[in-house]
């Protein structure tokens, strides 16, 4: 959802920098063959997690839902260059395709895919995170923070995107809509918890930058 008006939207773009022609051909390709390419970070929210990645240079990333791997790719140009991706998605169907563009990339043999749910994957990595990124099924949300926030570091950093929810968050809940109240727990949660200090951007469908104390 655009919260601006979309003369400015697009000018935040044409003043932002361009996307790589990989990303490019990426999102076109998940436009033609993927459902719901709307889940697709996009070129302005993908040059945020980029500067974002490349402001905090991490050694090891965990990214909760990779859909076709756009994010992915957007965080690893701000890797350490000896550093790790680790990437999780429920969907297997879109291993292959995630493959495909991983391997185009100059970090293929630095991109790890895990297929399955999420809070019974990250206990097998045995990695201590520099940065994360929630973009997954929003119910999860507060457990995901939950079991990640022991696995990262001091002064590491939790991205967490959708968290305005086409601003469902300031509106009156709908009986049974368990994804906005879990939203709505999720940012209570973040801002208050003392372990980390919290900042939300209304960027796109709102991201918060968390830094772990």
């Amino acid at each position: 959802m655009h919260f601006l008006p979309e003369d400015i939207n697009q000018y935040v773009e044409q003043h932002s920098q361009q996307e790589p022609e990989l990303l490019q051909k990426l999102q076109r390709e998940t436009f033609q063959k993927i459902l719901q390419p709307r889940m697709l970070s996009g070129h302005f929210q993908g040059r945020v997690l980029s500067m974002l990645a490349k402001l905090i240079r991490p050694k090891s990333i965990l990214e909760i839902g990779t859909y076709t791997g756009y994010s992915a790719l957007c965080l690893a140009e701000g890797m350490d260059p000896d550093g790790n991706l680790y990437t999780i998605d429920k969907n297997e169907e879109l291993e292959d395709f995630q493959r495909k563009y991983f391997d185009l990339s100059p970090w293929g043999k630095q991109i790890h895919q895990y297929v399955g749910n999420a809070l019974e994957v990250i206990p097998q990595i045995d990695v201590e995170f520099d940065l994360v990124f929630i973009d997954a099924d929003k119910q999860n949300y507060p457990n995901y923070f939950d079991i990640i926030l022991p696995k990262i570091k001091s002064g590491g950093v939790i991205l967490s995107d959708n968290v305005l929810w086409s601003g469902k968050i300031v509106e009156s809940v709908k009986k049974g809509d368990n994804d906005t109240e879990a939203l709505l727990l999720y940012n209570k949660k973040i801002n208050e918890d003392p372990r980390v200090e919290t900042v939300l951007l209304p960027i796109r469908d709102g991201l918060t930058v968390t830094r772990v104390l």
